[in-house]
């Protein structure tokens, strides 16, 4: 089954901040999740290359699926992870909920800790980016939510023990450059 963290706090008091010290609980979703995070992902881009019979090609208008759960909650987070934003508490406070309910909500659909979940999401829009455009790291790093160049190449290091250019080179398949347009 899913497994998930939660923070839990002890009794006794951390010596150096002095508040209640907090640990991680492992926790195991005892139901199969509602969703599979890969299923939830909303590729960023709007048009795809489409060739006629004589060869010309042209960029035609992709038909987006922006509320693949139907739960309203879940597919605004989504939308706003496809954005590009990666402030995950913000997005709670404003739809007024504590970050750890968010978490929650997403764990029980997901399987999956809703820190985890974004990250995963992150390195998919990554993906994406390096494989079909020719945008900097920079660029990417912005678009997909990282922020800097650092914090992608860190992420990335975490997640394919690779740097932007190495797994640019790994993903990129001859015709993927330009292949669809944001």
């Amino acid at each position: 089954m899913a497994r998930g963290d939660s923070w839990k706090t002890r009794n006794r008091t951390n010596a150096f901040y002095g508040r209640p010290s907090r640990v991680i609980e492992k926790r195991e979703l005892k139901i199969t999740p509602q969703f599979k995070a890969e299923d939830l992902y909303i590729p960023p881009f709007t048009h795809k290359k489409r060739f006629d019979e004589e060869g010309r090609w042209q960029y035609v208008p992709i038909e987006r699926n922006e509320s693949p759960t139907g739960l309203r909650l879940l597919d605004e987070l989504l939308r706003y992870l496809a954005a590009g934003s990666n402030d995950v508490s913000a997005f709670a406070e404003m739809r007024g909920l504590k970050l750890n309910e968010l978490h929650t909500f997403i764990f029980i659909l997901t399987g999956m800790r809703g820190i985890r979940f974004r990250q995963l999401y992150q390195m998919w829009l990554v993906d994406d980016l390096l494989r079909y455009t020719d945008m900097s790291p920079a660029e990417v790093a912005k678009r997909s939510g990282l922020g800097s160049p650092n914090n992608m190449y860190l992420a990335l290091r975490r997640e394919y023990n690779m740097s932007a250019t190495e797994r640019r080179f790994f993903l990129r398949k001859e015709g993927d450059l330009g292949r669809f347009k944001l």
